[in-house]
C-alpha cells in the first residue's frame, strides 16, 4: 500500500512520465520506502488498470513516446483512503540484524566493538543526508524528521553498546 501511496501522492499535483517519477523517488532522502524503476512501472501498469491513473503518450523529436501520468478522480478518492489508513495503522517493523545484539557475547569484545562502529558509521552517513536535507523539504515530508530521529536513537544505542563493551 505504501509505495501505491507514495505514487498517488507524486501523481497528485503534477502530471509526470515514468522517468520523471524514478528521479523523484530516488534522490530525495526524505522517503523512507525504496521503488525500484521495474516496480514502479509495474505499480503504475496495475493503478491504470484500476483507473487510478490515467496516461497519455507525448513524444519529444526523434525520441519514442513516453506515457506521461496523471491521477483520475477515482485515484483522489483511493488516494484519501489509503492515506487515512496509514496514517492509523502501525505495521510492527522487522529488524532483521537486531539478533544479533542477543548473541553478540560469542565475539571478542573488541571484534564486536569493531563491528558495532562499522554500523555507526552507515547509520550516521544516513543521518547526515538526511540531516542536510533543506528545510522547505522538512516543511512538506515529515518523514524526514521521523527518519532523523530514528538514526538518532540508533546512533545513541550503539554508543551505549560501544560503552558498555568497553567497560567488560
Amino acid at each position: 500500500m505504501e509505495k501505491r501511496l507514495l505514487l498517488l501522492s507524486a501523481l497528485r499535483n503534477h502530471e509526470m512520465h515514468g522517468y520523471q517519477l524514478n528521479e523523484l523517488l530516488g534522490r530525495h532522502a526524505g522517503i523512507p520506502i525504496k521503488v525500484t524503476g521495474s516496480n514502479a512501472y509495474k505499480l503504475l501498469n496495475r493503478m491504470e488498470e484500476d483507473g487510478w491513473i490515467t496516461y497519455y503518450e507525448e513524444q519529444e523529436g526523434n525520441r519514442p513516446p513516453r506515457r506521461v501520468y496523471r491521477m483520475t478522480a477515482e485515484g483522489e478518492k483511493v488516494f484519501q483512503q489509503m492515506l487515512r489508513d496509514s496514517l492509523a495503522a502501525y505495521v510492527e517493523p522487522e529488524f532483521p540484524s537486531a539478533t544479533a545484539f542477543n548473541i553478540i557475547d560469542l565475539l571478542p569484545p573488541e571484534e564486536a566493538i569493531a563491528l558495532l562502529q562499522a554500523r555507526r558509521e552507515k547509520v550516521a552517513a544516513n543521518y547526515e543526508e538526511i540531516a542536510g536535507v533543506g528545510d522547505e523539504m522538512r516543511q512538506y515530508h515529515l518523514s524526514v524528521e521521523y527518519l532523523q530521529r530514528f538514526y538518532q536513537s540508533e546512533i545513541e544505542w550503539v554508543d551505549e553498546l560501544i560503552a558498555r563493551l568497553n567497560n567488560k
